[in-house]
């Protein structure tokens, strides 16, 4: 690699303003003196991972606070600065920024009980600034793709394994996208590498089959697409991250024909109304396949993707995902929260529409603050982490409109609890887009749900199984034990 320069990370900032050009330079110089003489496990300078790490927020859109702090965040750690020297030197700001991102005490053991205290110090640091945990993912972004120069097998696993169950989902929840499939693409053979190297294999085969094809039908695409008068479009494909593709291989026994959307093709316009007649457009040429149009435009996943997805044959044997959404919202897809956070003055400090719902989306970070302080065995904190937390997200609507975020496979004795203990407590039954469901059926994205109450309803034992949230199984054994029953 070449040797770190400041100029670098500036040149990668967008807009950068003199002071922030100044503070940069003041960080980099300060970092870089501080790790002097210290080395990484893979040889080289210490002070390259710090570089590093600025220049991943650089190219995230982050701003010059949280770039400077990126380039600082091991300066307490390894780099042997004290917290009073880091402070005036950078302010409370950016000393925050560095503190929330450094590991508890400097023991020289991993155990789960380091590790998990660690984990709740950055949630709390989180819950006060969102960009604690985006350098947290900027630094770990850096690790994992050095992973191999680790001399220990068991420590690279450890890592890989920690990233795919803690940091993917975090960047996931973040809607980090890009950042999300670099992880998990980074992670996988460290922590399942037979599976890798068949998943490899069979998505090189089947891309190399499907790219001759897809060629052929993007030149069609973009002729038929600017004949409508549609201008100022852009397209690109993108090819599965194998990671993601594995996941889906094992929802179809590792029938890869049965996936369709290991190539797609993703086209860039500059308005909404133009992703609609872009959309249209597409479905007077080519036949779609029916249940594969997705308006994630409308109703935008839990993490504020937006896009809108359709499916449709070629004409030639072949079938192609097509993506189609704006400029904002393909850089949002990619970075996610952190596309709104370079705002001057920062995004908490602005009172815009936008910035409402993004802390509205940032909602569950405060939920998970809330809940930690329930939790305190660190073995259960964990589990309940995956749990609640980490997994694949539904938005599952009230009958008045009213949105509840709740974990994939959720039921409707977890909406129950979601809304509120008392509702939860007295669930008769539930009633699922209007009609009669078990209340051990597995939510679906978007389903409306409208929970019956009776006031001698109660909890039972089976309720535990239909569960799939600790918060509600919680609620369910509290009040099974209250009423003496056995559990």
């Amino acid at each position: 690699m070449t040797e770190p320069n400041v100029k670098e990370i500036i040149q990668l900032m967008k807009n950068p303003s003199k002071k922030d050009a100044l503070l940069i330079t003041k960080a980099y110089n300060f970092a870089e003196k501080a790790h002097e003489g210290e080395k990484r496990f893979t040889g080289e300078p210490y002070f390259v991972h710090a570089f590093e790490t600025g220049k991943n927020l650089a190219v995230f859109g982050m701003d010059s606070a949280s770039i400077a702090a990126g380039l600082l965040h091991d300066t307490l750690e390894d780099g042997n600065t004290d917290k009073e020297t880091l402070e005036k030197e950078f302010g409370k700001e950016i000393y925050f920024l560095v503190e929330g991102v450094t590991k508890l005490g400097t023991l020289k053991y991993h155990g789960i009980e380091r590790h998990v205290e660690s984990l709740r110090k950055l949630f709390v640091a989180t819950a006060k600034d969102v960009r604690v945990l985006i350098i947290k993912l900027a630094d770990r972004l850096h690790n994992i793709q050095t992973l191999q120069g680790h001399p220990k097998k068991e420590k690279r696993e450890r890592i890989a394994l920690e990233t795919l169950e803690i940091f993917v989902p975090l960047a996931d929840r973040l809607g980090m996208w890009k950042l999300k499939g670099t992880l998990e693409d980074c992670s996988f053979p460290y922590v399942y590498p037979k599976e890798y190297e068949e998943v490899k294999e069979l998505s090189r085969k089947r891309t190399k089959i499907h790219l001759k094809s897809l060629e052929k039908f993007h030149r069609s695409l973009i002729k038929e697409i600017t004949s409508h008068g549609v201008k100022d479009i852009s397209t690109s494909y993108r090819v599965k991250h194998l990671y993601s593709l594995y996941l889906k291989l094992l929802r179809y026994k590792m029938d890869i024909t049965k996936i369709y959307d290991i190539t797609a093709i993703r086209v860039i316009v500059p308005t909404i109304e133009d992703c609609y007649k872009v959309l249209g457009i597409i479905h007077g040429s080519w036949q779609p396949l029916p249940g594969r149009i997705k308006d994630y435009i409308a109703f935008p996943k839990p993490n504020g993707y937006q896009s809108l997805h359709t499916t449709v044959f070629t004409g030639d044997g072949e079938i192609v995902e097509i993506q189609i959404r704006t400029k904002e919202m393909h850089r949002e897809a990619q970075y996610g929260i952190a596309s709104h956070l370079a705002y001057k003055g920062g995004l908490f400090q602005r009172s815009s529409k936008k910035t409402k719902e993004i802390q509205k989306r940032l909602g569950w970070i405060q939920e998970l603050l809330k809940w930690q302080e329930q939790v305190s065995e660190n073995g259960e904190f964990l589990n309940e982490l995956k749990m609640d937390f980490f997994k694949s997200r539904v938005f599952i609507f009230t009958p008045k409109g009213d949105v509840v975020d709740l974990p994939e496979e959720s039921t409707p004795i977890d909406f129950a609890y979601a809304i509120h203990s008392h509702v939860g407590d007295h669930v008769s039954g539930s009633k699922i887009n209007g009609k009669m469901a078990s209340l051990k059926t597995k939510l679906q994205n978007g389903d409306i749900v409208e929970i019956i109450t009776g006031k001698k309803s109660r909890p039972n034992r089976k309720w535990l199984d239909y569960a799939k949230t600790s918060m509600a199984q919680r609620r369910i054994r509290l009040w099974l034990q209250k009423n003496t029953e056995e559990i």
